[in-house]
């Protein structure tokens, strides 16, 4: 199967979507498949040419120079596509690229599927004026787009009820992207205290994401105050970087914790694993994740997780059992939080379970849900002569 993925975004620009592309490429691409990557060029950042991977002429978003706005136009898309002979076409976005992939299916007559990574009404505060109008435009646009399609990917089931709930009728399958447990295999937990300075006796409580509004940084940041006044030996790790990084440090300065919080910036995903290893306990205060994949992987480093219960983290912390899910108030936060730092054996419970949970959600195991998609999806192609491929 030739499967020609639309997206947005790619490496070496680093998100959950990317993760997502990357991760199900390769099991693709294990299993026998060829993948081809459809994608921006990062013209700051000069990505390395690779095999499969066709790149768009893409100028650095203003505020966020290590992203990139691909630019859809491509004279030469459509004998890449025929001669590739592409069989199915994946969206990974409903704007620039992914819309053009959208075309494309169209044009060829291709199966289109698209994978609603975002909830996108929740990233108006990006936009510099009417944000309500801006939530309802988006929500129209995500299920216009959705209802185009022949088949819609959720990474949740309150995604999926979500999507309904706006008005897509299109089919939805519920498919996390799932972890690479292999990762996880030889970790170093002392990887943070040998390259940060982290002392043996301090525990971590680690974050991993983009550093903008819409993770909900600055409430970690106000829980932890709270938390380091009652547990002195604790630090806070923050992976990622972001739009509120130069204002999350300032406001660890006036909250006098800037010496207990660490800003790594972005690390690379050999890096990363290390600072699963390396932590107490992940903590995740977003309230717009569709998944939360980067809970899944500190799952399967054996850490415990305390997230707002919202969307995607509802779903991927099995509450009480390998983390807590909490109200998104600073008091039910902060309290698991110091629950964990203080009760021993329930934290040794929930870390034990952590490790059996995350065999669940292997990344092998998403794959093949996701294959058999395509697969029903090419077999109604095949036996119906006037299958329609782009509904309107």
């Amino acid at each position: 199967m030739k499967m020609g993925i639309f997206t947005d975004s790619f490496r070496p620009y680093t998100s959950g979507v990317v993760r997502s592309i990357e991760l199900f490429s390769r099991e693709f691409t294990n299993r026998g498949h060829e993948v081809f990557i459809f994608s921006p060029d990062y013209p700051l950042l000069q990505p390395p040419k690779e095999e499969g991977v066709f790149r768009f002429v893409s100028v650095p978003a203003p505020t966020m120079p290590d992203f990139a706005i691909p630019i859809p136009i491509s004279a030469h898309l459509g004998k890449t596509i025929k001669h590739i002979g592409l069989d199915i076409i994946h969206s990974h976005s409903p704007f620039l690229l992914g819309s053009m992939g959208a075309r494309a299916a169209r044009r060829y007559k291709l199966p289109l599927i698209f994978t609603f990574h975002t909830l996108y009404d929740q990233y108006v505060h990006y936009f510099p004026f009417a944000h309500e109008t801006s939530k309802h435009v988006m929500k129209r646009l995500s299920r216009n787009f959705c209802n185009r399609c022949n088949r819609v990917i959720a990474p949740s089931q309150l995604v999926v009820n979500y999507l309904q709930r706006i008005g897509v009728k299109t089919s939805i399958v519920n498919i996390p992207t799932g972890v690479d447990l292999e990762e996880f295999n030889d970790l170093n937990p002392k990887w943070l205290e040998e390259h940060y300075g982290i002392k043996p006796e301090e525990k971590v409580l680690l974050f991993v994401g983009r550093l903008g509004q819409e993770k909900n940084v600055s409430f970690l940041i106000k829980a932890f105050h709270t938390v380091q006044s009652n547990h002195p030996e604790c630090r806070l790790v923050l992976i990622g970087k972001g739009p509120q990084e130069n204002y999350l440090r300032k406001f660890c300065r006036e909250l006098g914790i800037e010496d207990k919080v660490i800003f790594t910036g972005v690390l690379p995903r050999h890096k990363i694993v290390h600072c699963y290893a390396s932590a107490y306990l992940f903590v995740f205060p977003s309230v717009t994740e569709t998944q939360g994949l980067v809970i899944g992987e500190a799952k399967a480093a054996g850490l415990p997780v305390v997230a707002i219960r919202a969307f995607g983290p509802a779903e991927m912390v099995a509450h009480g059992e390998d983390g807590f899910l909490t109200d998104p108030t600073l008091p039910s936060f902060t309290s698991a939080i110091l629950e964990l730092l203080e009760d021993r054996d329930l934290y040794k419970k929930m870390n034990y379970q952590a490790l059996n949970n995350a065999s669940l959600i292997s990344s092998s195991y998403c794959a093949d849900n996701m294959l058999e998609v395509y697969q029903e999806l090419l077999e109604q192609k095949a036996h119906a002569p006037r299958y329609r491929i782009f509904t309107s």
